[in-house]
């Protein structure tokens, strides 16, 4: 149960918990959960240290798969949690006045497509989390269409599957799932698009501003950070695959084939992957950002690993196939958006591991996500502290 409490400024104490926006028609309770939400985000902003703007409140307000931190509104998902009670007490009574009031106020919130009706609302089952999912929808679709481009294309990155696994991991500092307070800060403010840059230049490009998004930060090769954040997401990957018994070798392809090419299309080799052969993986990390995908990245989700997965087929599918491999590109944006290849890989090394490890298909695939999105979230916060240490 939700519950904060605070003194008001007649000395009467609010407490209001989230079981009453389920339990009491909005009408009656509305103008409490508003103050309750002032209250929440005042706490919210005391406790990480950071003062979003009304925008960046909203994208907070969004659940985790809508790229938000999961602080919604309860005035506005009030009417979501009270109608699903109504549907859930299977009531053959015609509708109060309160509950009509409620319909009207959710249909309100939704576009048309997505609202209901009085009738639907006693035949059919509506639980909150679809309800309040509907509201989240149109939340993030008029959230998009006020951003700039760039803007809309972390939207849709960090909207995307299991992006946000890295705010649900348990920290540990022995695995490096952890971040101290500051640069964890750091991390948020990335997330939400607030302006990390303190304007200042990058400290391995002194010609080079700070963009507020820290799309330079993610990609600038001048400090080695992209070096380590490849050989992390190789190094996790190859781990996942040895504990699903299947086996890996990193770096593989140089000098092999007929001819004398460098290249090297395995940053881990699996054998018998699929159908008997050898699976040629190759890690790729894009940011939507880039001026040569930012217009495709802000109109539809993963467009940027899309583009990267072609790349790379284009680049080894010629070698891959003369050694008998199969070429799987395994490309992420640096929000966390994986490719389609690489998810439906992932998936195939959940099934894999969730055997050996006697556990869920889901729950081995949330702890993979999760290793290898901590990898690309901290490598900017680490640029951005390491930059910091060369300025002061």
């Amino acid at each position: 149960m939700l519950l904060l409490s605070s003194k008001g400024s007649q000395g009467s104490q609010i407490a209001v918990p989230d079981v009453r926006a389920r339990s009491t028609p909005p009408a009656l309770v509305s103008e409490g959960l508003a103050l309750f939400d002032v209250v929440v985000r005042r706490h919210f902003c005391d406790c990480v240290a950071i003062d979003p703007s009304d925008s960046e409140w909203l994208q907070v307000q969004l659940s985790l798969s809508r790229g938000g931190l999961g602080l919604r509104r309860l005035a506005l998902h009030c009417s979501a949690a009270y109608l699903a009670s109504v549907n859930k007490a299977d009531c053959s009574a015609p509708l109060d006045e309160f509950t009509l009031h409620a319909v009207t106020l959710f249909n309100s919130l939704v576009p048309p497509a997505s609202s209901i009706s009085e009738e639907s609302l006693l035949e059919s089952c509506l639980s909150q989390k679809d309800l309040s999912s509907r509201i989240d929808d149109h939340q993030f679709d008029q959230l998009c269409l006020i951003s700039t481009p760039a803007n809309r294309a972390r939207l849709l990155s960090v909207a995307s599957f299991h992006a946000s696994s890295w705010l649900a991991v348990i920290p540990s500092r022995g695995l490096n799932l952890s971040l101290d307070p500051d640069e964890f800060q750091v991390a948020l403010k990335w997330w939400l698009g607030m302006d990390t840059s303190s304007q200042l230049c990058c400290p391995y490009c002194p010609d080079h501003q700070l963009d507020p998004l820290g799309h330079h930060g993610v990609t600038c090769k001048g400090g080695g950070d992209v070096v380590l954040r490849h050989k992390s997401l190789r190094d996790v990957f190859a781990q996942f695959c040895h504990r699903a018994r299947l086996g890996g070798q990193l770096e593989v392809g140089h000098g092999y084939g007929a001819e004398s090419s460098l290249s090297r299309p395995a940053d881990i080799l699996v054998p018998n992957w699929m159908i008997g052969k050898p699976a040629a993986f190759d890690l790729t990390v894009v940011s939507p950002l880039n001026s040569n995908t930012l217009i495709e990245a802000g109109a539809r989700s993963g467009s940027a690993a899309g583009k990267a997965e072609v790349r790379k087929h284009n680049a080894n599918d010629a070698k891959c196939t003369e050694l008998g491999w199969v070429c799987i590109p395994l490309a992420v944006e640096t929000y966390g958006c994986w490719g389609v290849e690489a998810q439906g890989s992932i998936s195939r090394l959940a099934a894999r591991l969730a055997l050996q490890l006697q556990c869920s298909k889901s729950k081995a695939i949330t702890s993979i996500y999760q290793r290898q999105n901590c990898c690309v979230h901290y490598n900017y916060v680490k640029y951005i502290f390491n930059g910091l240490k060369m300025f002061f």
